[in-house]
């Protein structure tokens, strides 16, 4: 198992040196690549010469190999004015040093009189040079290491010296190690070959004298019994610390080596007793000491790797410790937040407040601080022992963390996420419970987290927290950085939002409160003037921007919350479309951009509404009188309301949420008729299990709307999106009519009720108002559309009306059923034949209005039907003076259409004359 371990620490450890070491490779190369330009160019002087060395003692490898590059003669004396002493390294020269057996000569050098932009690139390191400079490097402080554990392996097997022995030999040979890549590193170390800066040999060996020393100190411990659990983890996370340090002159992967040793060791260290304030107190030294060296150089990976492990570490101990202590958890995860922001981000500038200053680091903490809080809000042991409240304080220091240091952004949005999950959690969510041996069937609805007193007053107290954090933040950021800005504003629009509604479900009466009610009109006025407030912070001032947006969005949402908890159902539909004016007036004094858009939310919510109760109130509450009931407000007054809207924005902020509320009022106009056609015509009763024409009707109503509205919008707003979907808005409403009105539901085939009234029944519905917005969405979309479109649309309201004028001849002999099995009288057999052509002679004089080829071939193709029914049907059916009229009528109405064409045309051959 020992083996197994430490073979797994060094291939960890040997992967992350070569990672590291591949990408400094790369940075110094191109440092020297850029500095030797500059130095050679004169525009520097150089930056060391041969009798300098001790001005590079003492940094770290990238430092030593750039003080090592050397300047051009020529150029030098034209820069300084004399001549430089060249430098007699392989570096100073900027070539690569081949192999003994790399083919070809070396580059011949560089004449005085050569210019600059002369000089040859430096090569590529071959093959040999790799496998001689790197490889053996990196391979042979990974054999020193695995060699120091062997040794220690071979005495015990051999048992040529005692445990004590061994141990004091494998722990010299650590130092020693250590100690031999320090005094390489201060004697002046630097790499003779470029490409080679990442086998930096005092690192390697300072890394492996760390591994060999982790190993003696484990041996030690967990295998001899020498020294005791505390010893062992105080020397081990001595080693781990040191190691750490040493990375400042070393380098950041062997940081990160030492932060691995360090978050492991507890790990390794047994105890009978384990003390959870040593083992914290442990890593909160560990994540200081990494904190502090990685705010020295920079190194944001040792940062998060830090974090990280400590996050670890604090969920392990809350999921798996029986009876976790609350004081060790407020301690650990105070020490997070406490070197996150005085070690990591102290005295780092926030830039002026630049969008980029977003620190990634402060995800890690953001997030295991975050889920401490959770777990302490809503595990049962946690909240049955008090700590919801604890849980609470967590979540306000991690805003407060991100106040006081705006780049912990990500700090905000992990309190406020969890915030959301916790206050969503305490609903009660219904569930079917059943005893069969007791034949039992209930209801048992568990919430996911405990819900008491304290529970409502940490939700508002978060919910003060995050209005007042999140609008003051907004508004300090508005003029610079705005998704700071809106980050802050979204945060205190939703946690409050949130924690409402979750209280007003778990607390208050659904069927009406108005206290909740009372809370949300205060959100409102709240939201709106935080609004107002964040937009003349602005650069330049009352722009509306994202923030504003967000604060406006979330009045608008209180707003929707306070008429849902204050009014019934009716009201509540009818109140919403009203609401839809608020906004839109509001544009008169601002132009802020959510204004309109949040009308269309208006238009969405009552959508919403209707769909998933069209008859506003409930089926219960529904009169059967017609018209004059819910229907009529609940659908009429979000029309005209939607209408206002669209006629206010036209004068103000004049774009898409006005082409959308003029789209909204027409839908909601046409399914006020459709919807009150359908009440009247059914006793009431809007919605049934069998599917019927007067539903399908609606669908096809809707389809129609939607049609018209994309072409609406797009005709303001182009887009590809709008285009192909309103035709496709089109071709499916005429699908419907094809296959539903005309052939599945048809009345004639199906013998479905019309209706007793003797307009407003089914026909009305399913024909008459489908023809007519089917004929106006033709009618529109002339020029706008491809031209099969129109023609399709027009078409087919042609034929809805010669249906619907036919379907109501024959409701005239047959009452309020039509099914075909009733059979054809005389007088309605000619009625047909004079209607079909009068229909056709309408359709011919709407063509040359609208100059519509597509209605006078309409009309031809129904006069021509007319002409068939008369010689084969009516001649052989009628009788009498209905066969004379029926022959009469054709013959007058065949010689006035061939006189209206000669009219015609002899009115076309004069103006082309003339």
């Amino acid at each position: 198992m020992f083996e197994s371990l430490i073979g797994l620490v060094a291939i960890i450890a040997l992967f992350v040196i070569i990672s590291r070491q591949q990408s400094r490779i790369g940075l110094i190369e191109r440092e020297l690549g850029a500095l030797r330009s500059l130095v050679l160019s004169g525009a520097v002087p150089p930056l060391a010469k041969q009798s300098e060395p001790a001005a590079t003692e003492g940094q770290p490898a990238e430092a030593v190999v750039v003080a090592a590059v050397v300047v051009s003669p020529t150029a030098s004396e034209a820069a300084t004015g004399q001549a430089l002493p060249a430098l007699e390294t392989d570096a100073a020269t900027d070539e690569v040093k081949p192999g003994p057996w790399t083919p070809g000569e070396a580059a011949p050098k560089v004449a005085e009189s050569e210019p600059v932009a002369a000089v040859k690139a430096p090569g590529k390191p071959d093959i040999e040079t790799a496998l001689g400079t790197r490889w053996a490097v990196w391979v042979g402080g990974l054999a020193l290491a695995l060699g120091g554990l062997f040794l220690i392996r071979y005495t015990i097997e051999a048992g040529i010296f005692g445990p004590g022995v061994r141990l004091t030999m494998a722990g010299l040979l650590g130092l020693v190690l250590i100690a031999a890549g320090e005094f390489i590193r201060r004697t002046g170390f630097r790499v003779p070959v470029q490409g080679a800066a990442g086998a930096y040999i005092p690192a390697i060996l300072t890394a492996a004298g760390a591994f060999i020393l982790f190993g003696a100190v484990y041996a030690a411990h967990g295998i001899y019994g020498f020294i005791g659990p505390a010893l062992a983890l105080t020397l081990l996370g001595a080693i781990g610390i040191a190691t750490i340090a040493a990375a400042l002159v070393h380098g950041q992967a062997l940081a990160g080596i030492g932060l691995v040793g360090a978050m492991v060791t507890p790990m390794l260290i047994a105890s009978q007793a384990p003390n959870p304030w040593a083992l914290f107190g442990y890593l909160a030294i560990v994540l200081a000491a990494s904190g502090v060296i990685a705010r020295m150089r920079d190194w944001k990976l040792l940062m998060t790797a830090a974090f990280v492990g400590t996050g670890i570490w604090t969920i392990l101990y809350m999921t798996d410790a029986p009876g976790a202590n609350l004081s060790v958890i407020l301690f650990v995860n105070t020490v997070t937040l406490a070197v996150l922001a005085f070690v990591w981000l102290g005295r780092r500038s926030d830039e002026g407040g630049s969008a980029t200053a977003f620190d990634w680091p402060s995800v890690a903490p953001g997030l295991f601080v975050a889920l401490s809080a959770l777990g302490l809000s809503v595990d049962p042991a946690f909240v049955a022992a008090g700590d919801a409240l604890p849980g609470a304080v967590v979540l306000a220091a991690m805003v407060a963390v991100a106040l006081y240091r705006p780049p912990a952004l990500p700090l905000l949005y992990a309190a406020g996420l969890v915030t959301v999950l916790i206050y969503l959690g305490i609903i009660p969510p219904t569930s079917i419970a059943s005893d069969f041996s007791g034949d039992v069937l209930g209801i048992d609805a568990v919430p996911l987290a405990t819900s008491n007193a304290l529970t409502l007053r940490i939700g508002v107290a978060l919910g003060l927290v995050f209005i007042g954090a999140g609008f003051w933040a907004a508004r300090k950021f508005a003029a610079a950085t705005h998704f700071r800005a809106a980050s802050w504003a979204a945060w205190g629009v939703i946690v409050p939002l949130v924690v409402l509604q979750a209280l007003w479900f778990t607390f208050g009466n659904l069927d009406r409160d108005l206290a909740y009610a009372a809370v949300a009109a205060l959100l409102v006025v709240v939201f709106a003037a935080g609004g107002e407030w964040i937009a003349r912070g602005e650069q330049p001032p009352l722009q509306g921007r994202a923030a504003v947006s967000f604060a406006l969005g979330g009045a608008a949402l209180a707003g929707l919350l306070m008429l849902h908890m204050a009014f019934s159902s009716g009201w509540t539909t009818i109140l919403l479309g009203a609401a839809a004016i608020v906004p839109a007036l509001a544009t008169r004094w601002r132009s802020y951009p959510v204004l309109g858009w949040i009308s269309v939310g208006a238009v969405a919510a009552v959508l919403g509404r209707v769909i998933f109760d069209p008859t506003v109130v409930g089926a219960g509450f529904l009169s059967t009188t017609p018209v004059f009931n819910w229907l009529l407000p609940g659908y009429g007054v979000p029309a005209l309301a939607f209408a206002f809207a669209a006629w206010q924005l036209a004068r103000t902020t004049d774009g898409r949420p006005r082409l959308a509320m003029e789209a909204s009022a027409a839908l909601f106009a046409l399914l006020t008729l459709a919807m009150l056609v359908r009440h009247a015509m059914h006793g009431g009763v809007l919605n049934s299990d069998a599917p019927t024409l007067a539903e399908q009707a609606i669908y096809t109503l809707i389809a129609i709307g939607a049609g018209a509205i994309l072409v609406a919008i797009d005709r303001r707003s182009p887009s590809s999106v709008l285009r192909y979907g309103s035709m496709a808005a089109g071709v499916i409403s005429v699908a419907f009519i094809v296959v539903q009105h005309f052939l599945v539901l048809n009345p004639l085939f199906t013998d479905e009720s019309t209706g007793q009234i003797p307009v407003f029944n089914l026909l009305f519905l399913a024909y008459l108002l489908p023809a007519v917005a089917a004929g106006g969405l033709a009618l529109y979309a002339r020029n706008k559309r491809p031209k099969w479109y129109a023609a399709m649309l027009a078409l087919v309201a042609a034929l809805l009306a010669f249906a619907y004028a036919t379907l109501s001849v024959r409701r005239l002999f047959k009452g309020e059923f039509i099914g075909l099995w009733s059979g054809l009288g005389q007088l309605e057999t000619y009625t047909y034949s004079a209607l079909w052509l009068i229909i056709g002679v309408a359709l011919l004089t709407a063509g040359v209005w609208l100059k519509s080829q597509v209605l006078r071939i309409a009309s031809a193709a129904l006069i021509a039907v007319a002409v068939l029914k008369v010689f084969l049907f009516d001649m052989s059916e009628l009788e009498g003076v209905l066969r004379a009229l029926s022959f009469i009528g054709l013959g007058a109405v065949l010689i006035g259409i061939g006189l209206f064409y000669q009219r015609l045309l002899t009115r076309v051959a004069k103006g082309r004359e003339g």
